[in-house]
């Protein structure tokens, strides 16, 4: 896995672009970039002349493998609704690599998806931050757990209303997350005594993984749209004091300003959606540029199967189209989400150290008629579109030589 793109037009995403440059990539890592990087006499060469050659892209929020295509019941896997406290789940458990997505993913220059858990439950479990091609999720593994997911809102209050259980309002929603952080302060308060009293203690998996959360370890993946529930999240981190990323936020930019201020990143979308529900009546492209220019950290999502995972390239071009500045959108896509989600020392720029996940597209990505050409993934070419067909590498059959 050591070769050299060569003459394309480079675009590392952390530094300026390079008309001409080269990415060399040895055992899987990028070794350099730049204009006159020396290639190893002998190393393959991938000419990429004509076309630009960026990072893999990186989707920050969606459900690839746990929410099947063409699969209905089958292959749903995406919310454990008897439960409003799933913090013990694990989005890893229940993801197939076989799922038809994946490959929609590499056509779309998508390398690296955080999968979540569903929002049917005011705390749906446990995030992974995955490759798009593997054969065992454990092999595609990036980072797990990623961050925990939390739902406000609608969705909760929905599930557990129709089942005449608690929460069956936004009032029961809250308190079933401020209960569980409570029991897991004294949790923690009763393992740390158990400690130093030398005695034995009985482990629970919810309360390990909240314990976490106010430890500062994993970050709280807080699904919400409206503006309400948006600050009913920031009074909820400030009660507990963890470390809030606002997932949809479709009436962030209400609060672009406080949201800015307070350093809380925004994981934006979907944004093909029709306004299907009371939550989404001001869902608009317009917004991620709003949010932007007020200094938010930003990143777009699918939301996959919400809307289709090759599709999140084209949200950033028509958020373009809305106000957001071209290069925002770029970050937006890769970087951004890779910082957000604590994965930026793998994946989400090209620069030397990171994984030689990388992609070569037939022109500029936001401009929507190009393609993703060649896609490699650790090194790895993993998906190719020529003469009008795309091939998708078999990650069941390697080569001897890669054994």
């Amino acid at each position: 896995m050591n070769f050299a793109i060569t003459s394309g037009y480079v675009v590392p995403i952390d530094g300026d672009p390079i008309d001409g440059g080269t990415v060399l990539v040895q055992d899987g890592k990028i070794a350099a970039v730049g204009r006159d990087v020396a290639v190893p006499e002998g190393t393959p060469v991938v000419d990429a002349a004509g076309g630009w050659v960026l990072p893999g892209l990186v989707e920050a929020h969606g459900h690839l493998g746990v929410y099947e295509e063409a699969e209905g019941w089958a292959g749903q896997d995406t919310n454990e609704m008897t439960d409003p406290n799933g913090a013990r789940l694990r989005a890893l458990d229940a993801i197939n690599p076989a799922d038809l997505a994946f490959a929609d993913a590499l056509s779309g220059g998508v390398t690296t998806a955080v999968i979540k858990p569903g929002s049917g439950n005011p705390i749906g479990g446990q995030t992974v931050a995955i490759k798009c091609w593997g054969r065992s999720v454990d092999e595609m593994l990036v980072k797990e757990p990623a961050s925990v997911k939390s739902a406000l809102g609608e969705n909760p209050k929905r599930v557990y209303g129709d089942q005449k259980k608690l929460p069956s309002t936004r009032q029961g929603v809250a308190a079933v997350i401020r209960d569980a952080f409570m029991k897991a302060q004294d949790y923690k308060a009763r393992r740390a005594a158990a400690a130093d009293e030398g005695k034995p203690f009985d482990r629970d998996g919810t309360l390990e993984i909240l314990v976490r959360v106010l430890d500062g370890e994993l970050p709280w993946c807080q699904h919400t749209h409206r503006a309400d529930d948006i600050s009913t999240a920031l009074r909820l981190a400030d009660e507990f004091g963890y470390r809030l990323i606002i997932n949809h936020g479709t009436d962030g930019h209400l609060l672009a300003d406080t949201l800015a201020d307070r350093d809380v990143p925004v994981i934006i979308g979907p944004l093909f959606t029709s306004r299907s529900k009371v939550e989404l009546r001001r869902r608009s492209l317009r917004n991620p540029g709003i949010l932007a220019r007020a200094g938010v950290r930003l990143a777009i999502t699918t939301d996959h199967p919400v809307v289709p995972i090759h599709f999140l390239v084209h949200q950033a071009t028509l958020a373009v189209k809305e106000g957001l500045d071209p290069a925002e959108a770029l970050r937006s896509i890769t970087l951004n989400p890779a910082r957000i989600m604590g994965i930026d020392d793998r994946v989400g720029a090209l620069r030397p150290g990171l994984d030689a996940d990388v992609v070569i597209w037939s022109g500029d990505p936001l401009d929507v008629m190009s393609r993703a050409l060649r896609v490699f993934v650790s090194g790895r070419e993993v998906y190719t579109y020529a003469d009008g067909e795309a091939v998708v590498a078999d990650p069941y059959y390697r080569e001897s030589s890669d054994r």
